[in-house]
């Protein structure tokens, strides 16, 4: 089997995913997406930021909206266990020859920022403004109804490389995809706060961001959200799904910015506390690994994702074919 041996005392307590930023070229815009059509809550803009949560999160942004030139993504954010542990993570990269640099953050604590050994610019911080509850506020409910976000996945030119690092720093694979002819991974989803994944790999060209992740409550609320993007002008924005996906279990539908980053709208996956849950292993032919019911994602999937900025792009050196709808 090609997944490591889980870590479970790391250097440092990593509790989860937290947040991402966004380059986006039209704010007015992607604010009508992400807003108006998909129902997150501004906790803070002005005339070149707007900053969103989700219905259930208290900490202040999970999603940066930033008007620029360029349609990037910016550092992943996670939160670590406390203060002690944010040290911890800092020696850590840099005891790894990995740039380590602490800035300023509004509505942070003391932050970092740095990057894995393939080049996903990261950012690490223990303590964020924390806001009133919102999730019994129904009156706020619109769009598809997000409660909380749920994951990143990664394109990673070596699957390999990048699960045996994250696991080293305690990222723990729930399932992962073989490529039977080379024993290799070809994708990979490890967790840290409890579900199928707070980070998953991708085979192909990379760094990237293939996706960002939200979790919401029923199937029925992803019906609701294509009945509402097909008559409000996002038809076109509709990549994927609906679905179920063999991988996770979880119900599926993938969108596309104004931008072009990749949103993932999901729900009903399980939970992997258990520290010593075994991962589940699939081939990258099986036609049930991508959607349950069998059918296979489009070539735009696999070939197109969110640049980060500043980071060097690599072509995958495993060339394993997946499954690909005609």
């Amino acid at each position: 089997m090609p997944v490591p041996t889980p870590n479970l005392y790391p250097a440092f307590n990593t509790v989860r995913l937290s947040h991402v930023e966004f380059g986006v070229r039209d704010l007015a815009r992607s604010r009508a997406f992400y807003v108006d059509t998909l129902g997150l809550q501004v906790t803070d803009e002005d005339a070149n930021t707007i900053y969103l949560r989700a219905l259930e999160e208290r900490g202040h942004h999970s999603i940066i909206l930033r008007k620029s030139d360029r349609a990037e993504a910016k550092e992943l954010g996670f939160k670590v266990y406390d203060e002690e542990n944010l040290d911890r993570a800092a020696a850590f990269f840099a005891g790894k020859d990995l740039p380590v640099s602490w800035v300023k953050r509004p509505y942070q604590g003391r932050t970092f920022l740095t990057r894995d050994p393939q080049g996903i610019p990261l950012e690490f911080y223990a303590k964020m403004d924390r806001l009133p509850p919102i999730h019994q506020q129904y009156s706020l409910y619109k769009g598809v109804k997000p409660l909380r976000i749920d994951h990143f996945n990664c394109f990673s030119p070596n699957v390999d490389e990048a699960v045996a690092f994250w696991n080293e720093i305690g990222f723990r694979v729930t399932e992962y995809t073989e490529d039977a002819e080379s024993g290799r991974l070809w994708a990979a989803w490890t967790h840290r706060k409890g579900g199928v994944h707070d980070l998953a790999f991708t085979n192909g060209t990379g760094p990237r961001l293939h996706h960002t992740a939200f979790w919401v409550p029923t199937p029925l609320n992803i019906i609701d959200l294509l009945d509402l993007m097909s008559t409000t002008g996002w038809l076109a924005n509709i990549e994927r799904g609906p679905g179920r996906h063999g991988i996770s279990n979880a119900f599926f539908l993938y969108i596309r910015d104004p931008d072009g980053h990749r949103i993932e709208i999901y729900c009903s996956d399980y939970q992997t506390v258990d520290p010593d849950l075994e991962p589940i292993r699939w081939d990258l032919k099986d036609p049930q690994r991508q959607t349950l019911w069998g059918a296979p994602a489009p070539r735009s999937w696999f070939e197109e994702g969110s640049v980060f900025a500043g980071a060097a792009l690599k072509e995958s050196d495993l060339k394993a074919t997946p499954i690909v709808a005609p």
